[in-house]
């Protein structure tokens, strides 16, 4: 039993899936069967029941898992710990966001003051980004859905207004303000469920008594204004998105305000408690808060 087979057994454990854990993993599919069925072997009892070509994790595999995330987070803070000693020029930290295009100016302000150190960011939607944190995979996450999971310490960073977009041309488009009721029949471009802006638009049009008529469903909330330029129907974006150097560059739309109880994105960080925090990541989470803060 070694560190590596260690981590590949905790891949395929989260994936239930061997080509899914050998992709994320980057090797070869039957390499990585190999490795598990030693695992089994040295353990004496399997970890998965196998049904055909589907695996699921057993008894043995769910006891064995929960003492591995627990001794590989272990094992990650000491070598982060060793890497803050010897000094801020050698330190890294990571950060998993449902979207990159808020945190942009961010990192790229941090990264000039701090060049020695390694910043990983990750594009994960949010019920991947729990699991990735309560297994040490990045120092910290930035949702605006509530991650779920035990030890998940949370700060609020940004709460902001959300504006209607509306295609040029629309009949709701040149209004000042614009309620629910504005909204009945009309097709919306959201995102898939699980994401802020679908969480959002389901509880608005509930809340007013009216169907949610989904005309676009997409993963990335950026391209929701491309859809709604050309014509598909309205959707929603937060105030910072008409601030940002990017609305200049994307399709021509006609932001309108929503005159409604709770239209509002709420952006949170999350972390670990208990967890090592390197120098170089609280120096990334204070820069990181800050500028968000006052964007």
């Amino acid at each position: 039993m070694d560190l590596l087979s260690l981590r590949y057994f905790q891949a395929v454990a989260r994936h239930e899936h061997i080509s899914k854990a050998a992709d994320e993993l980057r090797i070869a599919q039957p390499s990585l069967s190999r490795t598990i069925a030693r695992l089994e072997a040295d353990l004496g009892v399997p970890l998965f029941d196998r049904h055909g070509r589907r695996i699921r994790l057993n008894r043995f595999g769910a006891a064995f898992l929960r003492r591995v995330d627990r001794a590989l987070v272990e094992l990650d803070d000491a070598r982060r710990e060793l890497t803050d000693a010897a000094g801020l020029t050698h330190g890294s930290v990571s950060l998993a966001s449902e979207a990159l295009l808020t945190i942009t100016e961010p990192v790229k302000s941090f990264i000039a003051e701090h060049p020695g150190v390694a910043v990983r960011l990750f594009q994960a939607a949010p019920e991947v980004m729990a699991g990735r944190l309560s297994e040490g995979q990045v120092d910290f996450c930035l949702a605006s859905e509530v991650l779920d999971g035990p030890g998940l310490g949370r700060e609020e960073l940004v709460r902001e207004e959300v504006l209607l977009a509306v295609p040029l041309g629309h009949r709701l488009a040149g209004r000042r303000e614009v309620t629910m009721a504005d909204l009945a029949g009309e097709p919306v471009v959201t995102t898939r469920p699980g994401y802020w802006q679908r969480s959002l638009a389901e509880r608005l049009f509930s809340e007013a008594g009216l169907e949610l008529v989904v005309a676009c469903e997409i993963d990335e909330a950026t391209a929701a204004i491309e859809m709604v330029s050309a014509g598909l129907g309205v959707g929603f974006l937060p105030a910072w998105y008409l601030r940002s150097p990017l609305a200049a560059l994307r399709a021509p739309f006609s932001p309108v305000r929503l005159a409604a109880p709770g239209a509002e994105r709420v952006l949170r960080l999350f972390w670990r408690e208990g967890a090592y925090v390197s120098e170089a990541a609280r120096r990334f989470r204070d820069h990181l808060t800050a500028s968000l803060m006052a964007a």
